[in-house]
């Protein structure tokens, strides 16, 4: 459990930054206070005042907001630690409000636009994605990605060169009876190298398509007879041998699914959006991209 400075400190630095100490260590509350509390909060709702400072209200519903907003690690503290440190912090939030002087300075405008922004934005998707996704394209997803070729896996060496004419030398050695890891040894500047050009086991995606295709068109103990390109250079690939992965339950990848289906929906949503919207973006030609550093501005 922190220490009540710790909890002092932590939650300060949570609810804005506040430069002052949130409250002091909470009384035991007496049997009256708790059939007080009890009565109390069989009534209360959002809308419910639970202080006010210089005649501005203080909410339940906002409380409850805040308390939202808090890292996981305020949920060990005890409900009536919290509810005194985040009401003192939302008196005191008034208080300093109500002592500034001048008008609403530009940056707080803004940053509270750009907040109510990204929150309605996130609500319209979370209500958007309560539909978007179905049972049945969950299945359809999951069959596809672990079907028969996703459920296999390959273990393979390689000997990275520089050029294609090292690659075909590598190769005339190698129908020559050469040892394959013994030339990866030698001649490999990949990684692996050092370790005969193992790559060990490995399935579908997880290497780069010119070489993971090539890898699938060989038999297992055989090698490529004509060097294969990557951005990384030319390599000769030896298959030693495959292995069927059983693919997982529907319910152990279910998560990765769903969230796979649902990112791409949002972007379908989104190009439909925009597709309908009238967008004029001209007004940002002539504005110089650096500008953005430039907070002056603001003021």
């Amino acid at each position: 459990m922190p220490t009540t400075s710790m909890i002092r400190a932590g939650l300060a630095a949570a609810l804005l930054a506040a430069p002052f100490p949130l409250w002091a260590q909470s009384e035991t509350p007496t049997a009256t206070e708790d059939s007080q509390a009890e009565t109390a909060t069989a009534t209360a709702d959002a809308d419910t005042v639970v202080a006010t400072v210089n005649g501005i209200d203080v909410t339940l519903g906002q409380m409850i907001a805040l308390r939202a907003s808090l890292p996981q690690q305020y949920n060990q503290l005890p409900p009536e630690v919290l509810f005194k440190g985040i009401l003192d912090q939302l008196v005191q939030q008034i208080l300093l409000e109500q002592s500034y002087e001048g008008e609403v300075p530009k940056a707080v405008t803004l940053s509270l636009e750009n907040e109510r922004l990204a929150r309605m934005a996130g609500l319209a998707a979370a209500e958007f994605l309560e539909t978007a996704v179905t049972e049945e394209e969950v299945q359809a997803a999951y069959d596809e990605k672990y079907s028969e070729t996703e459920g296999k896996e390959y273990k393979a060496r390689h000997i990275l060169v520089e050029t294609e004419e090292e690659a075909r030398s590598l190769i005339e050695e190698l129908d020559g009876g050469a040892n394959f890891a013994t030339l990866a040894s030698e001649h490999s500047t990949g990684p692996s190298g050092p370790n005969g050009g193992d790559l060990g086991w490995f399935g579908p995606g997880m290497m780069v398509k010119p070489f993971e295709d090539a890898t699938m068109a060989l038999e297992p103990g055989s090698y490529t007879k004509d060097p294969v390109q990557t951005q990384f250079g030319w390599h000769v690939v030896l298959l030693e041998e495959t292995r069927d992965k059983a693919a997982p339950a529907l319910d152990e990848v279910r998560g990765e699914i769903e969230a796979e289906l649902q990112n791409a929906a949002v972007e379908a949503h989104i190009d439909a959006l925009t597709e309908k919207a009238e967008i004029d973006r001209s007004g940002a030609d002539g504005v110089d991209p650096t500008l953005l550093t430039n907070t002056e501005l603001l003021e």
